[in-house]
Parts: C-alpha cells; sequence; structure tokens
C-alpha cells in the first residue's frame, strides 16, 4: 500500500455558472488548496486522479489567483495518462493543442454528450483522461477573463465555444445559432458569453469614429465579427464597417485573381486565324522563314511573309456551381469561397452560380461579381441542411457533362446524411464533375466528417486539401 496525496468528496462533474458578464470572481466554498494527505489502495488512484482534476477546473473558474499544488498535482496526472501538458495551459487553444496532437480530435467530439447506458461498469482510466479533456474546453469558454478583448482573442474563444458545442454532440455554431436540438440554456450561456467579448472590444464605438474605424487592420478574425454584427450597426458605423469589409475583400481577390490568371487559360485554337497586330509579330520565326531571302552583298533579309503568333483559346462554355456552408463553423469558407467566385464569374464563358445554405438555402447568383454584396447578404451562424441546398443545386444543371459543382463544408449534418450524399451521388453519376472541399482557410487547415469522407473516396471524389491553393488548381484543370 503506497501513501499519496487525495483530494476528497471532489464532484463528478463540474458545470460553472455565470455572474456579472463573463467575469468570475472567488466563490463561497471554492478551493484554496489540496486538501489533506490521505493513504488509500491503487485501486482507487484514478478516481482520485480525476478529482484532482476537477479541483483545479472549479479552482480556475472561480479564483483568479492560481493554486500551485493542484497545478503541479494536475500537471502529474495529465503526464501519467499520456495526455499533452498544453492542455493545462490556459493561454493554448483547443485549435492549437488539436493542430499539434491531432489524434485528440476525434476524442473531444461528443465528448461531453450522453453515451450508452453500461449498466454500472466504469473504466476508471478513461474518466480520467475525459476529465483533462473536458476541463480545457470548459475553462477555454467559461474562463474568458476581463478587460479590452481583441479581435484575435475574441475568434479564439469562438473556435474554443465550437469545440465545447461538438462536445455536447452539436454542431459548431449550433447552439450559439439556436439550431435544432440545442440545449437552451447553454446556448443562452454562450450567445451571453460572446456578446460580452464583443462589448468589452468596444468595436460599435470604434466603427461609430471614422479616425479610429480608419486605424482598425482588416483581417478574417474583425471581418467574422463584423459579419456576424452587422445588423446591430447603423450610420457612421456601418459605413465603416462595411469600408473595412471591401477593403479586405479586395486585398484578398487581388491575390486570388493572381493566382487564378496564371493558369486559367485553354489550348492555343489553331483554327482561328492569328490577329494581324504588332504585338502578336512571331519575330523569330519570320526571320527563319525568310532566310532563303537573305542578300550576303546587301547585307540585308528580304522578308516576303511576316508571321504571327496564334492567341486564340480554345474555351468551352462551362458552368460552375458554388454551394457553401455558411453556418458557425464555415466563415472563413464563406469569405474566401464568395470572393473566389466572383473571379471566376469573370473569365470568359464561365458561368458561375453560388448558393449559401444553413438551415435555408440562399442563391447569391445575382450578386456573384460583386463579393462584397454577397457577403453582406449572408447570415453566418446556426445549423445546416444539405439536402436544402441541393435541392436548389440541381435545377442550375443543363448541361452535366460541362458542369463542375464544387461542395464546401464539413459535412456534418446530423441527421440529415444519408439524403445529402444520395443527392450528391446521383449528380455525380449525370456527368457533373463534383469536387467536395474541407473547410477553406489560408491556413489550409480543414474539418471533414468522417463519414462522408470515406463514402466520397469510395465514389471517386476524394476530398481535397481545405487550402485554397488546391481548389484554385481544381477549377482551372477544369476550366482549361
Amino acid at each position: 500500500m503506497t501513501e499519496r496525496t487525495k483530494t476528497t468528496n471532489a464532484p463528478e462533474t463540474a458545470e460553472p455558472t455565470k455572474a456579472n458578464g463573463t467575469s468570475r470572481g472567488a466563490a463561497a466554498g471554492a478551493p484554496t488548496a489540496v486538501p489533506a494527505r490521505a493513504t488509500y489502495t491503487d485501486t482507487d488512484a484514478d478516481d482520485n486522479r480525476r478529482q484532482v482534476l476537477y479541483w483545479r477546473l472549479l479552482a480556475r473558474l472561480f479564483d483568479h489567483e492560481e493554486q500551485g499544488a493542484l497545478e503541479s498535482a494536475s500537471l502529474a496526472v495529465v503526464e501519467d495518462v499520456g495526455l499533452p501538458v498544453e492542455l493545462l495551459d490556459p493561454q493554448a487553444s483547443v485549435d492549437s493543442v488539436v493542430q499539434r496532437h491531432p489524434g485528440l480530435a476525434d476524442e473531444f467530439d461528443g465528448l461531453m454528450a450522453p453515451g450508452p447506458d453500461t449498466e454500472g461498469v466504469r473504466d476508471r482510466a478513461a474518466e480520467v483522461r475525459r476529465a483533462a479533456l473536458v476541463s480545457k474546453v470548459l475553462l477555454n469558454v467559461f474562463s474568458s477573463g476581463s478587460g479590452t478583448v481583441t479581435a484575435r482573442q475574441l475568434a479564439r474563444w469562438q473556435s474554443d465555444a465550437g469545440w465545447l458545442e461538438r462536445a455536447l454532440g452539436c454542431r459548431p455554431g449550433e447552439l450559439r445559432g439556436g439550431g435544432a436540438g440545442a440545449s437552451p440554456a447553454i446556448g443562452t450561456e454562450l450567445g451571453d458569453i460572446e456578446a460580452d467579448l464583443v462589448k468589452r472590444m468596444k468595436l460599435r464605438e470604434v466603427l461609430a469614429d471614422p479616425e479610429l474605424a480608419a486605424r482598425l487592420t482588416p483581417s478574417m478574425s474583425l471581418i467574422e465579427q463584423l459579419l456576424r454584427d452587422k445588423r446591430n450597426l447603423s450610420g457612421v458605423a456601418l459605413a465603416n464597417a462595411k469600408s473595412l469589409i471591401r477593403r479586405y475583400v479586395e486585398a484578398v481577390a487581388e491575390v486570388l485573381r493572381t493566382q487564378v490568371e496564371k493558369a486559367t487559360v485553354g489550348a492555343v485554337d489553331r483554327s482561328v486565324p492569328p490577329k494581324r497586330v504588332f504585338r502578336n509579330l512571331d519575330v523569330d520565326r519570320t526571320i527563319w522563314k525568310n532566310l532563303t531571302n537573305w542578300s550576303p552583298e546587301e547585307e540585308r533579309l528580304y522578308v516576303d511573309r511576316l508571321y504571327y503568333r496564334h492567341t486564340a483559346r480554345r474555351t468551352t462554355p462551362q458552368r460552375l456551381i458554388v454551394v457553401v456552408d455558411q453556418s458557425g463553423s464555415m466563415v472563413d469558407s464563406m469569405v474566401n469561397c464568395t470572393i473566389l467566385a466572383s473571379i471566376f464569374a469573370g473569365l470568359p464563358k464561365v458561368d458561375v452560380h453560388l448558393i449559401a445554405y444553413d438551415t435555408r438555402a440562399l442563391d447569391l447568383t445575382p450578386w456573384v461579381h460583386d463579393p462584397f454584396e454577397m457577403l453582406l447578404r449572408t447570415n453566418l451562424g446556426g445549423g445546416n441542411d444539405g439536402p436544402v441546398a441541393m435541392a436548389m443545386a440541381r435545377p442550375k444543371i443543363t448541361e452535366p457533362r460541362n458542369t463542375v459543382m464544387v461542395w464546401i463544408s464539413d459535412f456534418y449534418e446530423f441527421g440529415r446524411s444519408q439524403p445529402l450524399f444520395e443527392g450528391i451521388e446521383a449528380v455525380h453519376r449525370s456527368g457533373v464533375k463534383f469536387i467536395p472541399v474541407g473547410s477553406i482557410t489560408s491556413s489550409g487547415r480543414q474539418e471533414v466528417n468522417p463519414w462522408f469522407r470515406e463514402r466520397f473516396k469510395a465514389l471517386g471524389t476524394p476530398v481535397i486539401s481545405g487550402h485554397i491553393d488546391k481548389l484554385v488548381h481544381e477549377l482551372k484543370t477544369f476550366l482549361a
């Protein structure tokens, strides 16, 4: 029998509450130190490890002062169960932890969702691991600190809130958007915290001051917040918000347009006579073909015929249908894809249609040439319903062999997966080139439902990389 530190009467679970906005003060009864040492058998070791982690969770939620004993004990527990110590770093987002340790992504999914009844059988080692992951998600979301908030901090919190929603068995953005099946209490709590963060950003006050607004540097985090908050803005603040969005759109469009133009060319069409203008003159060929007219005496070349380069490109009218998920986890994708669609819409003989969807589908085709206007018409957040978007997209297919459909989503449909896949399968078999794409971001990160990923692979249409460069390449190859 060994002697170790043991906590006593620790709660099995901990559900934090919020008071006075998002700041947490000391609460009566909050732990301030590890309880006294006690003796116990090794069979109880995992129970005590789990209690240590939950005591640390409560201490950090309700007491701003770090408890050194709890921190060191928690560190030992995390290392014992083989989890990364980044889980204990309050500055590390769940995203950053998952990026460094991809295997944890599946463990976070459904982490806090009700599980099957195991008839009293407990896996105590698994419970310790679960306690560490639960504590990370809850602390990152509910311990939101105080003081001024930057756009980057807000973006990080929104990402962590998405992981909490996933842990509860929901889709990122679903609880905050009031989606079907969402918990009203938790959804309201998350909404209140997010609203408080926005208030602490004082973004609306900044936007109302043209001089301060002009100092803002457009970024994806800032654009996302502007798009979410645009209905609450008016007058000068709304005008400045639109200006920031337009500046960001134009900057991204300039980069993407260069990428598209580098290779968006068809084969040279030699059936079309070259245009006889000076810029098309093929000097080298003209000299070569007229060498027989060289006069050695005069040292002069007499040109009987000029040769011109063929510049006409062989293109076939193509239809590009872009369907993009605009729910809470897809903001970056929404911005990038609306801009990309507008660029392809400017190419000759390319007919572009754009559909955005969450629980409803919205046809943005009339504004496809203006990504700024398209973004202003989006409604970010909420759940999603892929079959509704497919019902709007399929009538747009008139010549399947000359149509490409790009579907950009993480494909978490929650109950509508089979109907959506059946629609996608029918479109693919009709001859349409179907390109499923994970979340499009500038960093290349993507998140795709494994159920869909395997079926797309079997269908012969594997999900392409989430990096926007890869999508540009795929589209150029088809449209060339």
